[in-house]
């Protein structure tokens, strides 16, 4: 309810200083009187053998180094996935490197996983209450030797500590990242990673990251090998590097493009690939989400959840519990029970 009073005073700063301003100041308030994840019998759902209080999601990227962790619980998500994390601590690009687009709703960045490293984030992630579901999302660094060896490495770390692990090769700000989706490149590097996430006892499920820039074939090429690997779930997808029209000064800012703009390539990702893979493997959709008839338009799409980013830049923290609240009511209205029935029904 004080976001709209705000606002203003974060829009006057610069937007990576707002957004480290945002982090710390739910790190902490670490969700002190706040209630848990925001659910009822409908939005209970279950993806790659684990429970959803809701299917809401907090998208890697909004708290890398896992800072505000319980802060973030607190507004109400389901899961919160942090990172991108990388074996090595790097600084990422050289600032400027994000940009609001206040006329589009959208956001450009070209942070270049910046992080402060797996060994920093992972203690606090393992003291963090966990009121919902924990991602890590791991990548490699950008002077890597063996970028496989990197996620390799990133996999088994975060798989001691989180209930499912994310490979991120889809960011568009490391150089030559994004060719990790393509064929035998994309296959090595899942087999490395399966391989490295059954080390630890509990095995977690393995998600993979994939860019919203791809052509029919790359789907399809992604789905396959996908399904052959043993990929638990698929993130669709990322910002994107492909520009519709803008009305915002910062329109010719080269990275990433998210929010608004990004909805209608977004939804059509989702349907590609529940196409592409048959239904085989859970979908997580990302991408222009900003209220509870756009989350539901991706459920009957066929995504399983549903994850947040920029949206919450433009609408403040009370983002997540209005979309649950609303995704609740249109479940009813159409007579589902609950999230899963939804899936894949529009």
């Amino acid at each position: 309810m004080f976001f709209p009073l705000i606002r203003p005073a974060l829009f006057a700063l610069d937007a990576e200083r707002a957004h480290g301003l945002t982090v710390t100041a739910l790190a902490a308030w670490r969700g002190r009187g706040a209630a848990g994840p925001e659910t009822d019998l409908r939005l209970e759902t279950s993806v790659a053998g684990l429970s959803f209080a809701n299917p809401v999601g907090l998208a890697a990227g909004v708290d890398k180094d896992g800072r505000a962790i319980d802060g973030f619980f607190g507004l109400g998500f389901g899961s919160v996935e942090i990172g991108t994390l990388t074996p090595v601590p790097q600084p990422g690009n050289p600032r400027p490197r994000l940009f609001r687009l206040v006329e589009d709703a959208a956001v450009i960045n070209r942070m270049g996983f910046n992080n402060g490293g797996l060994t920093a984030a992972l203690p606090r992630a393992i003291a963090a209450k966990r009121r919902g579901r924990l991602g890590i999302n791991v990548g490699a660094n950008k002077d890597a030797a063996d970028r496989i060896a990197d996620y390799a490495g990133g996999v088994e770390q975060a798989a001691q500590v989180a209930d499912y692990v994310t490979i991120n090769i889809s960011s568009p700000n490391t150089p030559g990242l994004r060719d990790l989706q393509r064929g035998a490149a994309l296959a090595e590097l899942l087999a490395a990673a399966d391989e490295a996430r059954r080390l630890p006892i509990q095995r977690p499920p393995l998600f993979l990251k994939v860019a919203p820039d791809l052509t029919p074939e790359e789907i399809d090429t992604i789905a396959r090998i996908a399904i052959e690997r043993g990929v638990d779930a698929l993130i669709v997808g990322n910002t994107t590097v492909s520009r519709p029209v803008l009305r915002s000064r910062h329109a010719e800012e080269t990275g990433g493009l998210s929010g608004a703009p990004l909805t209608r390539l977004a939804r059509q990702r989702i349907i590609d690939f529940r196409a592409a893979t048959g239904g085989k493997i859970a979908l997580v959709a990302v991408g222009g989400i900003d209220s509870g008839a756009e989350a539901y338009v991706r459920i009957r799409a066929g995504a399983s959840l549903v994850q947040l980013y920029t949206a919450l830049v433009f609408q403040g923290p009370g983002l997540a519990r209005r979309i649950t609240k609303d995704l609740s009511t249109l479940l009813a209205r159409d007579g589902f029970k609950n999230v899963s029935e939804a899936i894949g029904a529009g």
